[in-house]
Protein backbone atom coordinates (compact mmCIF):
# COMPACT_ATOMS: atom_id res chain seq x y z
CA UNK A 1 0.00 0.00 0.00
CA UNK A 2 1.63 3.23 -1.15
CA UNK A 3 1.24 6.31 0.99
CA UNK A 4 2.78 8.78 -1.43
CA UNK A 5 -0.61 10.00 -2.56
CA UNK A 6 -1.54 10.86 1.02
CA UNK A 7 1.20 13.47 1.33
CA UNK A 8 -0.10 15.48 -1.60
CA UNK A 9 -3.79 15.27 -0.59
CA UNK A 10 -5.73 18.47 0.10
CA UNK A 11 -6.00 19.65 3.73
CA UNK A 12 -9.71 18.84 4.04
CA UNK A 13 -10.35 15.15 3.60
CA UNK A 14 -13.69 13.45 2.92
CA UNK A 15 -14.91 10.78 5.31
CA UNK A 16 -12.67 7.78 4.81
CA UNK A 17 -14.61 4.60 3.96
CA UNK A 18 -14.08 1.77 6.39
CA UNK A 19 -12.81 -1.55 5.13
CA UNK A 20 -12.94 -5.14 6.30
CA UNK A 21 -12.33 -5.57 10.00
CA UNK A 22 -12.73 -1.80 10.55
CA UNK A 23 -16.42 -2.15 9.74
CA UNK A 24 -16.79 -4.93 12.28
CA UNK A 25 -14.97 -2.89 14.92
CA UNK A 26 -17.10 0.22 14.29
CA UNK A 27 -20.35 -1.72 14.42
CA UNK A 28 -19.46 -3.49 17.65
CA UNK A 29 -18.50 -0.23 19.31
CA UNK A 30 -21.79 1.32 18.20
CA UNK A 31 -23.87 -1.59 19.44
CA UNK A 32 -22.69 -1.18 23.02
CA UNK A 33 -21.49 -3.72 25.55
CA UNK A 34 -24.58 -5.93 25.84
CA UNK A 35 -25.18 -6.52 22.14
CA UNK A 36 -21.50 -6.61 21.17
CA UNK A 37 -20.79 -9.11 23.95
CA UNK A 38 -23.32 -11.56 22.51
CA UNK A 39 -21.77 -11.20 19.06
CA UNK A 40 -18.16 -11.47 20.22
CA UNK A 41 -18.83 -14.91 21.71
CA UNK A 42 -19.10 -16.21 18.12
CA UNK A 43 -15.56 -15.09 17.19
CA UNK A 44 -12.38 -17.02 17.93
CA UNK A 45 -9.46 -15.42 19.79
CA UNK A 46 -7.47 -14.49 16.68
CA UNK A 47 -10.51 -12.77 15.18
CA UNK A 48 -11.13 -10.90 18.43
CA UNK A 49 -7.49 -9.85 18.52
CA UNK A 50 -7.73 -8.43 14.99
CA UNK A 51 -10.98 -6.60 15.82
CA UNK A 52 -9.49 -5.23 19.03
CA UNK A 53 -6.39 -3.81 17.34
CA UNK A 54 -8.52 -2.26 14.60
CA UNK A 55 -11.01 -0.77 17.07
CA UNK A 56 -8.29 0.72 19.26
CA UNK A 57 -6.80 2.50 16.24
CA UNK A 58 -10.13 3.45 14.65
CA UNK A 59 -10.11 7.08 15.71
CA UNK A 60 -12.99 9.27 14.58
CA UNK A 61 -15.64 7.74 12.33
CA UNK A 62 -17.92 10.34 10.75
CA UNK A 63 -21.69 10.11 11.11
CA UNK A 64 -22.17 9.69 7.37
CA UNK A 65 -19.90 6.69 7.38
CA UNK A 66 -21.91 5.16 10.22
CA UNK A 67 -25.03 5.77 8.16
CA UNK A 68 -23.52 3.88 5.24
CA UNK A 69 -22.66 1.02 7.59
CA UNK A 70 -26.21 1.02 8.88
CA UNK A 71 -27.62 0.71 5.39
CA UNK A 72 -25.12 -1.97 4.46
CA UNK A 73 -26.08 -4.16 7.40
CA UNK A 74 -29.77 -3.19 7.25
CA UNK A 75 -29.74 -1.86 10.76
CA UNK A 76 -30.96 1.52 12.00
CA UNK A 77 -28.54 3.75 13.92
CA UNK A 78 -29.50 6.74 15.96
CA UNK A 79 -29.12 9.82 13.77
CA UNK A 80 -26.09 12.06 13.59
CA UNK A 81 -23.63 10.82 16.21
CA UNK A 82 -19.99 10.23 15.47
CA UNK A 83 -17.87 7.56 17.08
CA UNK A 84 -14.34 7.57 18.48
CA UNK A 85 -12.64 4.22 18.97
CA UNK A 86 -10.05 3.93 21.75
CA UNK A 87 -8.33 1.16 23.65
CA UNK A 88 -10.40 1.98 26.77
CA UNK A 89 -13.67 1.59 24.88
CA UNK A 90 -12.53 -1.73 23.48
CA UNK A 91 -11.52 -3.02 26.90
CA UNK A 92 -14.94 -2.10 28.29
CA UNK A 93 -16.57 -3.95 25.41
CA UNK A 94 -14.48 -7.09 25.96
CA UNK A 95 -14.66 -7.12 29.75
CA UNK A 96 -16.80 -10.05 30.83
CA UNK A 97 -16.81 -11.54 27.33
CA UNK A 98 -13.35 -13.11 27.46
CA UNK A 99 -11.55 -14.85 30.31
CA UNK A 100 -9.27 -12.44 32.18
CA UNK A 101 -6.06 -14.04 30.92
CA UNK A 102 -7.15 -13.76 27.26
CA UNK A 103 -8.32 -10.18 27.77
CA UNK A 104 -5.04 -9.26 29.45
CA UNK A 105 -3.04 -10.87 26.65
CA UNK A 106 -4.94 -9.03 23.91
CA UNK A 107 -5.02 -5.68 25.68
CA UNK A 108 -1.27 -5.83 26.39
CA UNK A 109 -0.76 -5.89 22.63
CA UNK A 110 -3.23 -3.09 22.03
CA UNK A 111 -2.06 -0.85 24.87
CA UNK A 112 1.53 -1.50 23.95
CA UNK A 113 0.78 -0.27 20.44
CA UNK A 114 -1.20 2.70 21.74
CA UNK A 115 1.36 3.84 24.28
CA UNK A 116 4.37 3.47 22.06
CA UNK A 117 4.72 5.59 18.93
CA UNK A 118 4.76 3.78 15.59
CA UNK A 119 7.95 5.72 14.84
CA UNK A 120 9.66 4.26 17.91
CA UNK A 121 8.57 0.76 16.99
CA UNK A 122 9.93 1.13 13.45
CA UNK A 123 13.41 1.10 14.98
CA UNK A 124 13.00 -2.69 15.24
CA UNK A 125 12.71 -3.06 11.44
CA UNK A 126 15.82 -4.08 9.52
CA UNK A 127 17.37 -0.98 7.94
CA UNK A 128 17.86 -2.91 4.70
CA UNK A 129 14.18 -3.85 4.53
CA UNK A 130 13.21 -0.29 5.51
CA UNK A 131 15.47 1.18 2.81
CA UNK A 132 14.01 -1.11 0.13
CA UNK A 133 10.54 -0.03 1.21
CA UNK A 134 11.36 3.69 1.03
CA UNK A 135 12.97 3.36 -2.39
CA UNK A 136 9.55 2.30 -3.72
CA UNK A 137 7.90 5.41 -2.29
CA UNK A 138 7.84 8.98 -3.62
CA UNK A 139 11.00 10.76 -2.37
CA UNK A 140 8.92 13.36 -0.50
CA UNK A 141 7.07 10.60 1.35
CA UNK A 142 10.33 8.80 2.11
CA UNK A 143 11.85 12.06 3.41
CA UNK A 144 8.85 12.66 5.69
CA UNK A 145 9.11 9.16 7.15
CA UNK A 146 12.84 9.56 7.77
CA UNK A 147 12.25 12.78 9.71
CA UNK A 148 9.85 10.96 12.04
CA UNK A 149 11.97 7.96 13.04
CA UNK A 150 14.85 8.06 15.52
CA UNK A 151 18.00 9.79 14.16
CA UNK A 152 20.16 6.70 14.67
CA UNK A 153 17.66 4.55 12.76
CA UNK A 154 17.35 7.15 9.98
CA UNK A 155 21.13 7.25 9.61
CA UNK A 156 21.30 3.47 9.22
CA UNK A 157 18.49 3.46 6.67
CA UNK A 158 20.10 6.26 4.65
CA UNK A 159 23.32 4.27 4.65
CA UNK A 160 21.54 1.50 2.73
CA UNK A 161 20.29 3.84 -0.03
CA UNK A 162 22.27 4.68 -3.18
CA UNK A 163 24.13 8.04 -3.01
CA UNK A 164 22.03 10.01 -5.57
CA UNK A 165 18.73 9.17 -3.86
CA UNK A 166 20.28 9.54 -0.41
CA UNK A 167 21.44 13.07 -1.23
CA UNK A 168 18.01 13.94 -2.62
CA UNK A 169 16.31 12.66 0.53
CA UNK A 170 18.63 14.68 2.77
CA UNK A 171 17.74 17.85 0.83
CA UNK A 172 14.03 17.10 1.09
CA UNK A 173 14.29 16.33 4.80
CA UNK A 174 15.70 19.82 5.38
CA UNK A 175 12.62 21.43 3.81
CA UNK A 176 9.84 19.24 5.25
CA UNK A 177 6.93 21.36 6.46
CA UNK A 178 4.13 20.55 8.89
CA UNK A 179 1.72 17.91 7.60
CA UNK A 180 -2.05 18.02 8.09
CA UNK A 181 -2.91 15.81 11.13
CA UNK A 182 -5.42 13.70 9.18
CA UNK A 183 -2.80 12.90 6.56
CA UNK A 184 -0.17 12.20 9.23
CA UNK A 185 -2.54 9.71 10.88
CA UNK A 186 -3.05 8.04 7.51
CA UNK A 187 0.72 7.77 7.06
CA UNK A 188 1.11 6.29 10.55
CA UNK A 189 -1.67 3.80 9.92
CA UNK A 190 -0.09 2.69 6.65
CA UNK A 191 3.31 2.28 8.28
CA UNK A 192 1.68 0.22 11.02
CA UNK A 193 -0.02 -2.04 8.46
CA UNK A 194 3.04 -2.44 6.25
CA UNK A 195 5.53 -3.09 9.06
CA UNK A 196 4.02 -3.77 12.47
CA UNK A 197 1.22 -6.01 11.18
CA UNK A 198 2.96 -7.54 8.16
CA UNK A 199 6.58 -7.74 9.23
CA UNK A 200 7.50 -6.95 12.84
CA UNK A 201 6.07 -8.52 15.95
CA UNK A 202 3.79 -10.96 14.12
CA UNK A 203 3.86 -14.53 12.93
CA UNK A 204 4.42 -13.18 9.42
CA UNK A 205 7.64 -11.56 10.61
CA UNK A 206 8.74 -14.97 11.81
CA UNK A 207 7.85 -16.48 8.44
CA UNK A 208 10.01 -13.90 6.63
CA UNK A 209 12.93 -14.56 8.95
CA UNK A 210 12.51 -18.34 8.65
CA UNK A 211 12.24 -18.13 4.87
CA UNK A 212 15.34 -15.94 4.65
CA UNK A 213 17.21 -18.45 6.81
CA UNK A 214 16.10 -21.30 4.53
CA UNK A 215 17.12 -19.39 1.39
CA UNK A 216 20.49 -18.55 2.93
CA UNK A 217 21.17 -22.27 3.35
CA UNK A 218 20.09 -23.27 -0.18
CA UNK A 219 22.47 -23.72 -3.11
CA UNK A 220 23.06 -20.35 -4.77
CA UNK A 221 21.40 -21.37 -8.04
CA UNK A 222 18.35 -22.75 -6.25
CA UNK A 223 18.08 -19.63 -4.09
CA UNK A 224 18.20 -17.31 -7.10
CA UNK A 225 15.66 -19.43 -8.96
CA UNK A 226 13.27 -19.30 -5.99
CA UNK A 227 13.67 -15.52 -5.66
CA UNK A 228 13.18 -14.94 -9.40
CA UNK A 229 9.99 -16.98 -9.31
CA UNK A 230 8.73 -15.16 -6.24
CA UNK A 231 9.57 -11.80 -7.82
CA UNK A 232 7.22 -12.55 -10.70
CA UNK A 233 4.30 -13.26 -8.37
CA UNK A 234 4.98 -11.11 -5.29
CA UNK A 235 7.70 -8.57 -6.11
CA UNK A 236 7.37 -6.67 -2.82
CA UNK A 237 7.78 -9.86 -0.80
CA UNK A 238 10.79 -10.87 -2.91
CA UNK A 239 12.40 -7.46 -2.35
CA UNK A 240 11.93 -7.68 1.42
CA UNK A 241 13.38 -11.18 1.49
CA UNK A 242 16.42 -10.04 -0.49
CA UNK A 243 17.01 -7.45 2.21
CA UNK A 244 17.20 -10.22 4.81
CA UNK A 245 19.58 -12.47 2.88
CA UNK A 246 23.31 -12.74 3.41
CA UNK A 247 25.53 -14.79 1.12
CA UNK A 248 29.24 -15.56 0.86
CA UNK A 249 29.61 -12.87 -1.82
CA UNK A 250 28.29 -10.29 0.67
CA UNK A 251 31.28 -10.79 2.97
CA UNK A 252 33.37 -8.34 0.92
CA UNK A 253 30.77 -5.64 1.70
CA UNK A 254 31.49 -5.82 5.42
CA UNK A 255 33.94 -3.54 7.14
CA UNK A 256 37.42 -4.95 7.92
CA UNK A 257 36.77 -5.33 11.66
CA UNK A 258 33.65 -7.42 11.05
CA UNK A 259 35.42 -9.63 8.51
CA UNK A 260 38.31 -10.18 10.92
CA UNK A 261 35.88 -11.23 13.66
CA UNK A 262 34.39 -13.83 11.32
CA UNK A 263 37.61 -15.26 9.85
CA UNK A 264 39.35 -15.43 13.24
CA UNK A 265 37.02 -18.37 13.93
CA UNK A 266 37.48 -20.17 10.60
CA UNK A 267 40.30 -22.74 10.13
CA UNK A 268 42.73 -21.81 7.36
CA UNK A 269 41.94 -24.95 5.36
CA UNK A 270 38.26 -23.89 5.22
CA UNK A 271 39.24 -20.39 4.11
CA UNK A 272 41.45 -21.82 1.36
CA UNK A 273 38.64 -24.10 0.19
CA UNK A 274 36.10 -21.25 0.17
CA UNK A 275 38.41 -19.03 -1.90
CA UNK A 276 38.86 -21.62 -4.64
CA UNK A 277 37.51 -20.21 -7.89
CA UNK A 278 37.27 -16.59 -6.70
CA UNK A 279 38.89 -13.75 -8.64
CA UNK A 280 41.94 -11.82 -7.47
CA UNK A 281 40.11 -8.76 -6.17
CA UNK A 282 37.64 -10.77 -4.10
CA UNK A 283 40.43 -12.97 -2.77
CA UNK A 284 42.53 -9.97 -1.73
CA UNK A 285 39.66 -8.50 0.31
CA UNK A 286 39.32 -11.75 2.24
CA UNK A 287 43.07 -12.29 2.70
CA UNK A 288 43.43 -8.74 4.03
CA UNK A 289 41.10 -9.75 6.88
CA UNK A 290 43.44 -12.49 8.14
CA UNK A 291 46.35 -12.40 10.53
CA UNK A 292 49.78 -12.28 8.89
CA UNK A 293 50.44 -15.94 9.68
CA UNK A 294 47.02 -17.14 8.44
CA UNK A 295 47.43 -15.11 5.27
CA UNK A 296 50.82 -16.67 4.48
CA UNK A 297 49.40 -20.16 4.93
CA UNK A 298 46.37 -19.42 2.74
CA UNK A 299 48.44 -17.79 0.00
CA UNK A 300 50.83 -20.75 -0.05
CA UNK A 301 47.97 -23.23 -0.38
CA UNK A 302 46.16 -21.19 -3.02
CA UNK A 303 49.34 -20.73 -5.08
CA UNK A 304 49.82 -24.48 -5.06
CA UNK A 305 46.74 -24.67 -7.25
CA UNK A 306 45.41 -27.95 -5.91
CA UNK A 307 41.99 -28.75 -7.47
CA UNK A 308 38.91 -29.03 -5.26
CA UNK A 309 35.45 -30.49 -5.76
CA UNK A 310 32.73 -27.89 -6.23
CA UNK A 311 30.73 -29.59 -3.48
CA UNK A 312 33.56 -29.01 -0.99
CA UNK A 313 34.00 -25.38 -2.06
CA UNK A 314 30.30 -24.63 -1.65
CA UNK A 315 30.26 -26.38 1.72
CA UNK A 316 33.17 -24.26 2.96
CA UNK A 317 31.47 -21.07 1.82
CA UNK A 318 28.24 -22.16 3.48
CA UNK A 319 30.10 -22.81 6.74
CA UNK A 320 31.52 -19.27 6.74
CA UNK A 321 28.17 -17.70 5.85
CA UNK A 322 26.34 -19.65 8.55
CA UNK A 323 28.90 -18.59 11.15
CA UNK A 324 28.44 -14.93 10.14
CA UNK A 325 24.67 -15.26 10.48
CA UNK A 326 25.00 -16.94 13.89
CA UNK A 327 27.35 -14.21 15.13
CA UNK A 328 24.95 -11.52 13.90
CA UNK A 329 22.07 -13.31 15.62
CA UNK A 330 24.00 -13.19 18.90
CA UNK A 331 24.69 -9.48 18.39
CA UNK A 332 28.45 -10.01 18.06
CA UNK A 333 28.67 -8.41 14.61
CA UNK A 334 26.54 -6.22 12.33
CA UNK A 335 26.03 -7.56 8.81
CA UNK A 336 24.65 -4.33 7.33
CA UNK A 337 27.75 -2.20 7.81
CA UNK A 338 29.53 -1.24 4.61
CA UNK A 339 32.92 -0.19 3.43
CA UNK A 340 33.55 3.09 1.64
CA UNK A 341 31.67 3.74 -1.60
CA UNK A 342 34.71 2.65 -3.62
CA UNK A 343 34.90 -0.83 -2.10
CA UNK A 344 34.82 -3.85 -4.36
CA UNK A 345 31.51 -5.70 -4.37
CA UNK A 346 31.78 -9.11 -5.99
Amino acid sequence: MSISASISSPPTLPAKPLKGVEKVAALLLCLGKTSSSRLLKHFDQEEIRAITVSAAQLGTVAAEELDRLAEEFIEQFSSGTSLFGTANEVEKMLNGVLPEDQLSDIMSDVLGNSNRSIWDRLATVSETVFANYLMNEHPQTAALILTKIKPAAAAKVLGQINPPLRNQLVRRMLTIKAVVPEIMREVEKTMHEDFMLNLSGTREADSYARMADILNKMDRDHMEEALDNLNEVRPKTAEMLKGLLFTFDDIVKLNPRTRMAIFDQIPTDQIVMALKGTDGRFREVILSSLTARARRICEHELNAGQPAAQRDVLQARSTITNLALEMAGRGEIELNTKQDEGAYFN
